[in-house]
């Protein structure tokens, strides 16, 4: 049991509001810290649209006179935006939730994203916790941590000043810590693969207007962007939702028009969005990355069926091929599921024929996780031992290893143009635009900058390459 003061006059609040007297009697009250909170830290888990979240919720606090804590010291305020894809998942969030009342038991802890959607309850079980935000309201966020606030003192220098835009324009400005920034133009879900819980805690398809995602381009750019990653939960139903005839190769152009814009870089894509105006448009674009991320889960075709997926792995291959032929040298990174209810042996060596079929250059491995709510959790009810699972995975590992191998093969000797990134010792890592990842050694400060390199020699999961000379 946690030992904490107890004041009356303050509660959880679930998206600013006291909960019910019966939840309330469960949960322990706690104490406020005297003053205003002014330092706050931000943890992060899942997708890439829950870092844009992030990032959008980092300028809104730094707006409001925050100052962002990123190394070990104590915050007044910790801000957890959580996932729910896998159990997993949901229990790192917890962990998360404790690490920041360990840090600080007098601290405010926000908790928001998709595990507070439905888990608000065993979060509020949770010692710490002050507040609860919904996914709907995380542009709330600074209003319902102090609902009576005063920051009209602040004024407009002293947001300048913290390096964030001061008009309160829709979308972000920056992408901390990143040389790539994500950009957000879509949230929701309408595909209710049986496995999945995501549309029951992102709702349904959202598509941010064309005018927006422009004007919020241009901003990044401004601020040094080069390669911008279009991400969405369902990015390749963009525009579906909207009065207006748009699609997501209509997004691409208008972006393609940004001057310092460099690159394009689509995140994850369904199967059946994939249009022939999206690889046509990738075949002539000189700014959208050879790069798709279109997630497999099953080879098999009964499996396929049970998770909803709404494809045969036939179909699937005649994509990637279809792909292939127009673009060569494309790379498919991909999301594999091992372990659905129901899959036999035959089953997963049909997924393991159509990975080295695609020869994907990245594979993501999850075993399957039963999510409450689901259809799967509602009608399938076999469950496969652990260490058959644990055994699928290791084989889809080495396997995925060996396709990533060959992939990058095909390149060596090669030269291509990379963003580089980071520094690690010596060596600054990057990528090519069909995300090929390179390390060069070099004493020059490279971050942010593209450069030809030569590729080499494959190491585990990057290429060691040389700068072009001339």
């Amino acid at each position: 049991m946690h030992s904490r003061t107890i004041n009356p006059s303050t509660s959880l609040r679930i998206n600013g509001e006291r909960p019910s007297t019966s939840l309330r009697t469960a949960l322990s009250e706690r104490s406020e810290s005297n003053g205003r909170s002014r330092t706050v830290k931000f943890i992060t888990l899942g997708c890439k649209v829950n870092q844009y979240d992030t990032q959008d919720i980092r300028e809104r606090f730094i707006r409001a006179g925050f100052k962002e804590i990123t190394n070990g010291k104590k915050a007044d305020a910790y801000v957890i935006n959580t996932c729910t894809v896998t159990a997993v998942a949901d229990r790192k969030s917890r962990s998360f939730i404790h690490y920041a009342y360990r840090s600080n038991p007098k601290a405010k802890i926000l908790v928001t994203g998709c595990y507070a959607e439905l888990d608000s309850r065993k979060i509020a079980e949770i010692p710490g916790v002050t507040h609860i935000i919904k996914n709907k309201d995380k542009n709330r966020i600074v209003e319902l941590l102090n609902p009576v606030r005063d920051t009209a003192h602040l004024g407009n220098n002293a947001m300048v000043s913290n390096g964030v835009n001061a008009n309160n324009a829709t979308g972000i400005t920056g992408f901390s810590g990143h040389t790539r920034a994500f950009l957000k133009i879509q949230d929701g879900c309408n595909n209710f693969c049986s496995y999945c819980k995501v549309p029951l805690v992102r709702g349904a398809c959202r598509s941010k207007a064309l005018d927006e995602i422009v004007q919020e381009a241009n901003r990044l750019v401004k601020n040094g962007f080069k390669e911008l990653v279009l991400c969405g939960i369902c990015l390749g139903s963009y525009g579906r939702d909207l009065k207006a005839k748009v699609h997501l190769v209509d997004v691409i152009e208008a972006l393609e028009n940004t001057e310092g814009l460099l690159r394009i870089r689509l995140s994850s894509l369904e199967a059946g969005d994939v249009s022939d105006r999206l690889i046509e448009k990738m075949v002539h674009s000189k700014k959208l990355c050879r790069h798709l991320h279109i997630p497999i889960q099953s080879g098999d075709d009964e499996i396929l069926k049970k998770m909803n997926r709404g494809y045969k792995a036939s179909g699937y291959l005649n994509l990637i091929e279809r792909i292939k032929k127009c673009v060569p040298d494309a790379a498919i990174t991909t999301d594999v599921l091992v372990g659905f209810p129901g899959e036999k042996d035959e089953n997963f060596q049909n997924t393991v024929r159509l990975i080295k079929e695609v020869l994907p250059l990245r594979t993501h491995i999850f075993p399957y996780s039963k999510r409450e709510g689901t259809q799967a959790a509602k009608n399938f009810n076999e469950k496969l031992d652990y260490k058959v699972i644990k055994e699928r995975i290791d084989c889809l590992k080495k396997i995925a290893q060996d396709c990533a191998f060959n992939f990058k093969k095909q390149f060596l000797s090669q030269s291509m143009d990379a963003l580089m990134e980071d520094k690690i010792g010596g060596y600054w890592k990057g990528h090519t635009d069909n995300y090929i990842k390179v390390w060069v050694k070099s004493h020059r400060n490279l971050r942010n900058q593209f450069i030809s390199v030569k590729l080499n020699k494959i190491i585990k999961d990057y290429v060691l390459a040389d700068l072009k000379k001339g």
